[in-house]
């Protein structure tokens, strides 16, 4: 008897779309700076697809973990992985749930869950103390864990996050313009790139497999609820929020304030910068991120 499926787990449409768009995961990973390695990890909600970046120097310091937003995968911070990687070895996970090379068997969606697998995803990578970097999605699962399992992190790095406000229509028709303007001739789609502050338009190996994963994997997550006050205020890990002064998620002024709860919490909001800093000014984004990962190095970095 063929065993029913989980509704709420997220999962390939069938093995030829898989197939087609791990294809295109693969040769995606040509934006990445060399050397890397893959290797994936056994947890209770499923198997987890990892990335590491890290030279010779970089193997001593305490690693950065990168959490990617919704519908995309460890291929998206190749605008980072060098600048982060240069004095730290870099862990990128692929999400369970989204379109990757990760296999979710249990739904990771609601808050206890998110940090419960997140945590023993470091745990079977052997990491102890980590520097947590997510966008999007992956800014509400590095506040989420500081929140609920905030013990082995140094500090918290959230790129225009979700977890500040409820997400509205007007994100989800930006996404949705989005993706009709990644279907468009080069010219035009040129121009929707500046129109939609999406530069990510104008990466052939991205666009293809955020594309490829849009038709052939079924997301089945919910999007997050917003963090409450309290549960902000009770957020004590040091904590970047890098908010985009164009956002589609955000109302950057109003999530700024909220940041503010946070006993450790700074936020900075981006002239110029829609929903993906890094893409968007990528030196200066990660010029950023590096003076706050110096600024809370601790005194003894600890190894992966």
């Amino acid at each position: 008897m063929k065993t029913r499926e989980d509704p709420t787990i997220g999962r390939f449409r069938g093995d030829r779309q898989r197939d087609r768009f791990l294809a295109a995961y693969d040769r995606a990973f040509a934006l990445w700076p060399t050397p890397w390695t893959q290797t994936a990890v056994e947890t209770r909600f499923g198997t987890t697809h990892v990335h590491r970046y890290g030279p010779p120097d970089a193997e001593g310091g305490v690693p950065i973990v990168l959490l990617h937003g919704a519908g995309s995968n460890a291929v998206q911070w190749y605008p980072f992985v060098a600048a982060l990687g240069e004095r730290r070895p870099v862990v990128a996970l692929d999400t369970l749930g989204d379109p990757g090379r990760s296999i979710a068997r249990a739904p990771i969606h609601e808050p206890a869950s998110s940090a419960a697998w997140l945590d023993e995803a470091l745990t079977e990578l052997g990491i102890g103390s980590a520097h947590l970097i997510g966008h999007s999605y992956g800014g509400w699962l590095a506040l989420n864990q500081a929140l609920h399992s905030p013990d082995r992190l140094v500090t918290v790095a959230a790129l225009d996050p979700g977890g500040l406000e409820k997400v509205g229509a007007r994100f989800f028709w930006k996404m949705y313009l989005n993706g009709l303007a990644g279907l468009t001739a080069g010219p035009l789609r040129r121009r929707l790139a500046v129109r939609l502050d999406n530069p990510v338009l104008l990466v052939p190996e991205l666009r293809k497999v955020l594309l490829t994963g849009a038709r052939s994997f079924r997301t089945r997550r919910p999007a997050p609820r917003p963090l409450q006050d309290d549960e902000l205020r009770r957020i004590r890990t040091p904590t970047l929020v890098l908010i985009g002064e164009r956002s589609p998620l955000l109302h950057p002024d109003r999530a700024q304030a909220r940041v503010t709860l946070m006993p450790n919490g700074r936020a900075e909001i981006l002239p110029g910068v829609g929903h993906g800093p890094g893409f968007d000014h990528g030196n200066d984004v990660n010029a950023r991120l590096l003076a706050f990962l110096d600024a809370n190095a601790p005194s003894t970095a600890a190894s992966p």
